[in-house]
């Protein structure tokens, strides 16, 4: 764990007889400067810049070594899932991305990144007050990074969706400009609140709904609403489930959802760990998931860029009332080779603590855990707790912007809440340069993943690489 930086207690007053800090943390307008003075080292206009690294790995290297560690028999569900279209293709491929993102310009700022900021990893989900609200929703590739990387994997997965939805090249970099132009206004008013605001701060689905800018945008939003209130537990439960010898279990759906088989004691592997799993729960919580005894547990594919990690989904139940939690395999982030070790041994403690740290509110049974032998790690959260993924497909230009918008803020505030507000102001400035030269990128590596796809498109093709079946 990091250790604190500590309160800073001094205080003095600037010429407008405001009480400011003094330590190592400098006062909001000096951080301001501090952000506009590294234009200087790497300009706005820079980070248009692609180019294929003379350097660069073969892709199919890169996703061959990301495969050694994931289960041999699931690999070839990754490889179809990725084949389908360019834009699952770059779900899939974070760490090819990761790389070429280290070759770019770096603007210095480092803050905690989603580390696979694409435009599916954004939705719905209830958090512990049961509020509906709309913020990042996957974590596995977390860790400290400059936080232009965020943006601009996400401006490439709209370029890329939008352009696979029929959209005009022009309509495609208007959307993306419109992500990037939420991202940078937001953080100007981020930079502006108190810290406690910025902390505070959710998108809930119901402010959404009353902003829609139409009757029926508002009435589509109210029915995605409900559909995501009935993603809970108690809905999905009997759909899932059944009882066999007196017991419940849940039904298999090989090969994406089944029952372990009994030599490999994958079962008492997963049950041991949440034992351990229980222990980094605060003690109220611990106290709730006792009341909770084990009924079952299967192997779940999940995913594109996670297929062939292992997760698992437990039943629990307490007096007949269900609870669903999801175990899953927290691999080191395909960041940490360009940037710093993590800092934290357990990669499932790194999702969890990066999660909490960039989410506006987190499950109550986010956790972490490890196997006996301490060579696989895990993370637990609640399954399809009010989990609510847009459809992209259907998206149309409108949508798209309106999405755009969205994740745009909720990115800025996920950064200006796990880094400095201020710093990242003033780098980005007021003027349009940055969400230019992100539009510009987000285009050219649009270039990128087609090309890399149809690497993987020939790879099946010639069998370098094997696809299965998804049902």
């Amino acid at each position: 764990m990091r250790s604190g930086q500590g309160l800073h207690t001094r205080v003095r007053r600037d010429t407008e007889g405001t009480a400011i800090f003094i330590g190592e943390q400098m006062i909001r307008k000096e951080r301001y400067k501090q952000g506009k003075a590294l234009r200087a080292n790497v300009p706005l206009a820079e980070h248009a810049k692609w180019e294929v690294s003379a350097e660069r790995h073969d892709i199919l290297g890169i996703l061959a070594k990301s495969n050694l560690s994931r289960l041999a028999n699931l690999v070839p569900i990754r490889y179809e899932r990725m084949l389908k279209t360019p834009f699952t293709f770059l779900r899939g491929s974070a760490a090819v991305m990761a790389y070429d993102l280290s070759q770019t310009p770096n603007s210095g700022i480092t803050v905690q990144c989603c580390g696979d900021c694409h435009l599916a990893n954004f939705g719905l989900f209830a958090t512990p007050e049961r509020n509906l609200i709309f913020d990042l929703n996957d974590f596995d590739e977390t860790h400290p990074a400059p936080f232009e990387w965020d943006v601009k994997r996400l401006a490439a997965s709209f370029y890329v969706a939008a352009r696979g939805n029929g959209c005009t090249q022009k309509k495609c970099e208007s959307v993306v400009r419109t992500m990037v132009r939420a991202y940078r206004e937001a953080m100007i008013e981020f930079s502006s609140m108190p810290l406690l605001a910025v902390w505070y701060t959710e998108l809930k689905i119901d402010d959404l709904i009353a902003t829609a800018p139409d009757r029926a945008t508002r009435h589509e939003d109210e029915i995605i609403a409900l559909k995501a209130r009935k993603r809970i537990a108690e809905h999905l439960f009997p759909k899932i489930t059944e009882v066999v010898d007196g017991r419940r279990r849940i039904i298999d759906q090989p090969p994406l959802i089944y029952h372990p088989p009994s030599e490999l004691r994958a079962e008492e592997t997963f049950i041991e760990g949440f034992e351990q799993y229980r222990e980094t729960l605060t003690y109220d919580r611990q106290c709730l998931l006792a009341r909770y005894q084990v009924d079952d547990f299967v192997m779940k594919v999940v995913g594109v860029g996670s297929v062939g990690t292992r997760c698992g989904v437990i039943l629990l139940s307490s007096e007949g009332e269900p609870l669903l939690l999801q175990i899953k395999e927290a691999q080191p982030s395909v960041l940490e080779p360009y940037t710093a070790p993590s800092e934290f041994i357990n990669q499932g403690e790194r999702v969890v603590q990066g999660q909490r740290l960039l989410q506006a509110a987190s499950d109550i049974f986010l956790g972490w855990t490890t196997t006996p032998k301490g060579d696989l790690n895990y993370y637990v959260r609640q399954l399809r707790d009010m989990k609510y993924a847009f459809t992209i497909e259907g998206f149309t230009p409108a949508a798209f912007a309106t999405y755009a918008t969205i994740c745009g803020k909720t990115l800025a505030r996920a950064h200006a809440k796990a880094g400095d507000a201020a710093l990242i102001s003033g780098y980005l400035g007021k003027t349009d340069q940055f969400d230019t030269a992100i539009t510009a990128f987000a285009a050219a590596y649009s270039r990128q993943t087609d090309l890399d796809h149809q690497t993987l498109v020939v790879a099946e093709q010639t069998g370098a690489i094997t696809a299965s079946h998804d049902p």
